[in-house]
């Protein structure tokens, strides 16, 4: 019997890279769609589509046309990432697709601190209401980020307080999103599934922990929002991708990241991750942070 065609988005990226690549292992039937074919992994056994862009809808309905089940990650922020999503979707339901499993946020609101995570509130909205199968995958921040977010000063440093969050690695998302793909029953249907790392800790514990594995001192800054406006104007970034930033820190502080779950584990069948494990094993992640650098 041959296996439904899953048709993974953002194949270029950490997470639908990662989550092709199981599939493909498992010789399940996979398509890889993307704006860009030629940035997509050539896999064994997966079918590369024409460009299909998330706000064209009619290269999406082509691209989708015979897929069972639609992997959707997220597009890149936009002011008009919603509309993306929306029209993703409907192409995905006109294309006959019966399955999506969605890519959103923790906390995933239409008031969420963190202006990006309303976005997926809304596309979840919209995924609801579509006649279409459909599970959330609510990923926390990722583990991978924390390095990323600390200067080469050794200065992590935005408007986090003493909140909490418990980051997650790309990988155990990956294998958790996979373990849904793979399951062709309907447990996973109308299900959210919250994506996390195994505790949760503050930003100034994860300063300490790089600390502990470059040999050097990391220090986290807590700003104010004024503060951190301020420290990221160099970038010279657009007003709403500025406040995206600030605000992922300020759902930190609020509390709103504070979110241990299971899920991980209960999908996979192992522990997640955590910081002190994955910084161990990623140390080209904190590259920049070495005394020598």
């Amino acid at each position: 019997m041959i296996s439904p065609l899953v048709a993974v988005t953002g194949a270029s990226g950490a997470v639908g890279g990662r989550v092709a690549a199981r599939l493909a292992r498992t010789g399940v039937p996979v398509r890889l769609l993307g704006r860009d074919p030629s940035r997509l992994p050539r896999l064994p056994g997966a079918v590369l589509s024409p460009p299909a862009p998330y706000g064209d809808g009619e290269a999406m309905r082509r691209a989708l046309d015979g897929a069972h089940t639609l992997f959707l990650v997220s597009a890149h922020e936009s002011p008009g990432r919603v509309l993306e999503h929306t029209t993703a979707v409907d192409a995905a339901v006109a294309a006959g697709v019966e399955r999506i499993v969605y890519v959103s946020f923790l906390g995933a609101a239409p008031d969420a601190t963190f202006t990006f995570a309303r976005d997926h509130w809304h596309t979840e909205a919209h995924i609801r209401v579509a006649e279409v199968r459909h599970t959330f995958l609510r990923d926390s921040w990722y583990l991978a980020g924390l390095p990323a977010m600390t200067g080469t000063d050794g200065v992590l440093r935005g408007p986090g307080g003493d909140g909490r969050v418990a980051a997650v690695a790309h990988e155990d998302i990956a294998d958790a999103a996979s373990a849904v793909l793979l399951d062709e029953g309907t447990g996973h249907d109308g299900v959210t599934y919250d994506l996390t790392g195994p505790e949760a800790f503050t930003l100034a514990e994860a300063a300490q922990e790089l600390s502990r594995i470059t040999g050097r001192t990391v220090r986290y800054v807590p700003e104010t929002r004024e503060e951190a406006y301020a420290s990221r104007a160099h970038y010279g970034a657009e007003e709403w991708e500025v406040a995206g930033w600030v605000t992922s820190y300020e759902a930190i502080a609020a509390g709103e990241m504070d979110v241990v779950s299971d899920a991980v584990p209960r999908l996979t069948g192992r522990p997640a991750e955590g910081l002190a494990a994955y910084l161990r094993e990623n140390p080209d992640s904190w590259r920049h942070l070495r005394p020598e650098a």
